[in-house]
């Protein structure tokens, strides 16, 4: 094998079933005190990556992400969080060898099956986390090399904070006095996980910490299968009293994104771009916005507090022109 080839680790973790004696169960507990890792031996120069994962439909694309990722000498490993526990082992087995021939970076990359497919699970503390900082991401979300390294030093300024290039916001509704979930046009107050940089540390205060309002807050998660986004970005925001950072990136591709459909010719192309779109395990596209406004409302019952704070304005890494043109039908820089 090529000495720079990766090497690729599948941890499987089996919960406990009923009715059955004899099982393993975690090999860990991920809030025992005695595993969490004293921050004086944590690396501030690179970050881990947490990718989570859910369809067999998406696994090509997952590949390709994780493989970007492992190649980047900011990244000390890369952790593939499958959160199926109906998939096949034959198939994860499989996704295990095709990331380690296709891969040619310098960084690990983990499988771990999940024992549910909670999506508390993408904010499990772990004692194989070896940085400050980790990076929470989509397997559906492609940034390029340049702006995950801008967002990168982002966070190294201000690593108290929440770093995306995905942001929404909450809001007041005084007509029907709730807290609703929404975008505004010149401020936000949400980082999503499509692509979430945040301390390490955080992983605890968020699934360890809080209490009886904090584990009531995680079950609505589990509810909805939704919302574990905006639950940190309630988690960071009441640590800190300050809203989240929204970076922009140069070339960034949301395969998830509705507006995938009209790319490539066919309806070949058009049925795979709609199977990658809508096999998310969160995917409820004709309710989200509701949904995540009732998060937002049990989160603040739960709490008993609205720590979401609004920030204002996008960090670029350029300030130059950018001129559009029109090619092959569709507008794109005219430096491309």
């Amino acid at each position: 094998m090529n000495s720079r080839a990766i090497a690729v680790i599948v941890v499987f973790y089996f919960a406990p079933l009923l009715g059955h004696s004899g099982l393993t169960k975690p090999t860990e507990d991920p809030c025992d005190p005695r595993t969490k890792r004293d921050p004086r031996t944590l690396r501030s120069d690179q970050i881990t990556v947490l990718i989570n994962g859910y369809s067999e439909s998406r696994i090509p694309l997952l590949q390709s992400i994780s493989a970007t990722y492992s190649a980047s000498p900011l990244v000390s490993s890369v952790l593939i969080l499958w959160g199926n526990p109906s998939t096949p082992p034959n198939v994860l087995t499989h996704l295990a060898h095709n990331l380690s021939i296709s891969s040619l970076g310098s960084a690990s990359i983990s499988l771990i099956r999940q024992p549910s497919s909670s999506l508390n699970a993408r904010f499990l503390p772990r004692s194989s986390i070896e940085t400050h900082a980790v990076l929470i991401c989509d397997d559906d979300v492609s940034v390029d090399h340049k702006s995950f390294e801008f967002a990168f030093h982002v966070w190294a300024s201000n690593p108290h904070r929440l770093i995306g290039l995905f942001a929404r916001s909450h809001d007041l509704d005084l007509s029907r006095k709730e807290w609703i979930y929404t975008v505004h046009p010149d401020k936000y107050s949400i980082i999503l996980t499509k692509f979430m940089i945040l301390r390490s540390e955080y992983l605890h205060s968020y699934s360890c910490e809080g209490g009886a309002p904090m584990a009531e807050t995680r079950r609505t998660v589990d509810e909805m299968r939704n919302c574990e986004d905006i639950l940190m970005n309630f988690v960071v925001a009441d640590r800190t009293n300050v809203g989240p950072i929204l970076v922009g990136a140069e070339r960034v591709r949301d395969y998830g994104d509705a507006r995938n459909d009209d790319e490539g010719t066919g309806e070949k192309k058009k049925k795979k771009n709609k199977g990658v779109r809508e096999v998310g395990l969160s995917s409820r596209r004709g309710e989200h916005r509701r949904r995540r406004g009732m998060c937002i409302r049990e989160f603040h019952r739960a709490l008993g507090k609205m720590p979401l704070r609004y920030s204002f304005g996008k960090l670029v890494n350029s300030v130059s022109e950018q001129g559009l043109c029109q090619k092959g039908g569709k507008l794109v820089y005219c430096d491309q």
